[in-house]
This record gives C-alpha cells, structure tokens and sequence, in this order.
C-alpha cells in the first residue's frame, strides 16, 4: 500500500501508449494548439473589456466562457506538453491531485456558465421590455460568482475525498489526471467516492443540462412567427454549438467511465479525453467571434487601428 498524501514523493506514471512513438511531433502541435487557445481567449475576453459598448450581460457571459476555457487549457496543456518532450510521462501525486481538481471544476463550470447564459438569452428574448431591469450587469457579475462557487466547491469535496484514498497502483491509464483515474488506483473500497461521482454528475452536469435545454424550448415558444424564431435562432447559434460539441464531449467521457478504459481502444480512449479538454476552449473563441456580429466588429477595428498605427509610424 503506498502512501498518497499531497507531500509524498509518490509519481504516477500516465499511459500514453502509441502517443509516445511520435511525442515531439504531438509535442509541437499540442504547443501550437495550447498558443492558439490561449491567443484566441485572451483576444476576446481583451475585446469584451476594452470596449465599453460590450458591457453587457451577453458579452460579459461570454468573456466568462472564455476565461474558463483558458484556465481548463492551462489546467491540461503544460504537464502534456512537458510529457511529450520527455522520455518517461511521469507526473508527481500533488500535481495529479491538483490538476484533477482543475479539469473537474473547468468541466463543472463551462456547464454552469452555458447554463447562465442560456437564461440571459431567454431573458432576452421572451421578456424584452422587463430584460434591462432584471439582467444588468451587477446580476451577471453575481450569477457568474456563483456559477463559479457551484462548481468549484462540490469539486473540493470530491478531490478531499480522493485524497483520503491510498493508492495501491500507480500507472493512470490516460494522458492526464481526473478523479476517476486516481480512484480506481486505491487499495480500498470506494463506494462513497463512486456514489458522490455519481451525485456530482447527475446534480450538477444533468440537472444544468436540464435548465439549459428548457431555457431554448421555452426561446422557441416565445417566438410566436417564424421571422422572429429564425432571429432567436441566429442570435442563439454560438451557445446553440457550443452547448452540442460541449454535451457530447462530457457525455463520451462518461461512457468510457462507464465503460471502462479496457474495454475501449486506446486510440479511441485518447480522442475521447482530449474531446472535452481541447474541443470547447478552441471553438468557443471562434463561434464568438465569428458569429458574433458586434465581437467582431472591434476585433477587426482593434487590427485595423494596430495596422493605421504602425504604418504612420
């Protein structure tokens, strides 16, 4: 039985499995991506608060969303990348830990920030004329604080709960940490870990789930002709796409814990990981900025005044 408290020297060793014949070569696109996410949320989240006629509840959801999706890929990316350059994918059992607690809470949190903003939207959009009373910016700040509060502290209780756990093992059968990984490793019963997971999924990522669903039915009845439903609908596409990629990214995880890791190519089991931790923070950026008509309007007057600047230099 080996010890596995946080100042132990305990190393787990990650399984990257085929990964590894090619490490610098996924080494160096895992960087370029990291770059990317990072560049991509920072632009946005720059945008929403440079500019003051972005200071609304919308934009300031949406910089919420993004703020997540940088710290999930700061959660994720270095220890990879540190990996892939290395000859053997070890990292120590605080880091586990901690990065396990920080994949959680960004899983936990992108859900509830989905969740806020769907709500803004019908808000919106089915009561226009009480929207500026109800929703300002105050509220949003408020729903966002404890958008975070709802996700981060049930994740500090889960890894409290993982931590108590000695391990018997030590090879995590993944290319990073979560909870369900560092569980089956202990010597132990853990029924009351797999009964909170439980509770945590289903309170949590289902109930969310839940509201976020009733929040676009409830869009669509409002709009009562076909012209302002199509005008919902585009207004709603970006979280629309993100809350799809975001659902089935969380929902293959779950099937592969339900499944378990031995049972699933590794190949497979890789792309699914990498799904829930690589997909939204890239694309969220991208819909935002795209689809967003006023988003990207001052990003591409914040490039159009960089380029007047430096040719009249």
């Amino acid at each position: 039985m080996q010890n596995s408290t946080l100042s132990s020297p305990l190393v787990l060793r990650l399984t990257f499995g085929t990964i590894s014949d090619f490490n610098y070569v996924y080494g160096v696109i895992s960087l370029l991506g990291f770059l990317m996410i990072i560049s991509s949320n920072l632009i946005i989240i720059s945008t929403i608060y440079l500019n003051q006629s972005l200071h609304e509840p919308m934009y300031v959801f949406i910089s919420a969303l993004c703020t997540n999706g940088a710290y999930g890929s700061i959660s994720f990316f270095p220890i990879l990348i540190v990996n892939l350059f290395s000859k053997t994918q070890i990292i120590s059992y605080a880091a586990c830990i901690t990065q396990t607690f920080c994949i959680h809470s960004y899983v936990t949190c992108e859900m509830a920030m989905m969740t806020a903003m769907a709500y803004d939207r019908y808000m919106c959009i089915c009561n226009p004329l009480r929207y500026a009373i109800m929703m300002n910016l105050t509220k949003a700040f408020k729903i966002i604080i404890s958008a975070w509060l709802y996700s981060f502290i049930p994740i500090a209780v889960q890894t409290f709960l993982t931590v108590r756990l000695p391990l018997c093992d030590n090879v995590i059968l993944k290319i990073y940490c979560d909870n369900w990984s560092v569980v089956r490793l202990s010597c132990i019963d853990t029924t009351v870990n797999n009964i909170y997971g439980l509770f945590i999924t289903v309170k949590i990522l289902g109930v969310m789930m839940l509201l976020v669903i009733l929040s676009y039915i409830k869009i669509v009845f409002c709009a009562k002709s076909k012209g302002n439903l199509l005008k919902a609908m585009q207004t709603c596409s970006p979280q629309l796409i993100s809350f799809a990629i975001f659902v089935t990214d969380c929902t293959f995880e779950v099937i592969l814990y339900r499944l378990g890791p031995t049972q699933v190519p590794y190949g497979l089991r890789v792309a699914m990981s990498l799904q829930c931790m690589v997909v939204p923070p890239f694309v969220n950026p991208l819909l935002y900025g795209i689809k967003m008509q006023a988003i990207k309007v001052k990003i591409m007057q914040s490039f159009e005044e960089r380029i007047s600047a430096k040719t009249n230099f």
